[in-house]
């Protein structure tokens, strides 16, 4: 039981890890266009979405490498390590 609770707790840490960058940095963009929308009164949906997809879409592309090289060696780490599981 105990190794199946540290299984999932790494398994939850790791995914953390990975999705928080782009959703900081989504979220950061957020803000900043809701400021802008309420400086400039503009309250079109189209002005929100569009540039947060793109920085989102950004991101995840040029953060992909560390994120797929942190998923490889936690899954490295993973199956080598699997036999305790096994029992």
């Amino acid at each position: 039981m105990d190794m199946t609770v540290a299984l999932v707790r790494r398994t939850i840490e790791m995914t953390v890890l990975l999705a928080a960058p782009v959703l900081a940095l989504a979220m950061v963009v957020s803000v900043l266009i809701n400021i802008v929308q309420v400086l400039t009164s503009i309250q079109e949906a189209t002005v929100a979405t569009v540039p947060r997809l793109a920085i989102t879409a950004v991101a995840a592309f040029l953060l992909m490498p560390w994120m797929v090289r942190n998923l490889a060696t936690f899954t490295v780490q993973l199956f080598s390590d699997f036999r305790p599981f096994l029992r």
